[in-house]
């Protein structure tokens, strides 16, 4: 079909005759070729988005796993800190008895 329009096209230029015949016949090959091409996506008025990467959902997964030993090595420093504070504690109320016992 490209070879018929650009034959057709070649045959319009060597024809000067008349020129009104010419540019109608550039009007009706351009019109052709606009044909030809294909038809632009409808625009919807909004973007389309893709999915993720597997690289994406990767460093997601990662970034989870990380954060969760993250909240565990906090939850253990809390524990820890909690025994400390009780054992603190008992030993205070151990030795107030104790001064309370001698006086």
């Amino acid at each position: 079909m490209s070879d018929a329009l650009d034959k057709a096209e070649a045959a319009v230029r060597e024809a000067s005759t008349d020129t009104v015949a010419v540019q109608l016949a550039f009007a009706a090959m351009e019109l052709a070729k606009l044909a030809q091409q294909p038809a632009p996506p409808p625009a919807c008025g909004h973007q389309h988005q893709q999915g993720r990467s597997t690289g994406e959902w990767i460093g997601i997964g990662c970034a989870i796993c990380i954060g969760g030993v993250g909240i565990a090595f906090a939850s253990i420093a809390i524990a820890i800190g909690g025994i400390s504070v009780a054992i603190l504690a008992l030993v205070l109320r151990s030795m107030w008895r104790d001064i309370n016992k001698t006086r």
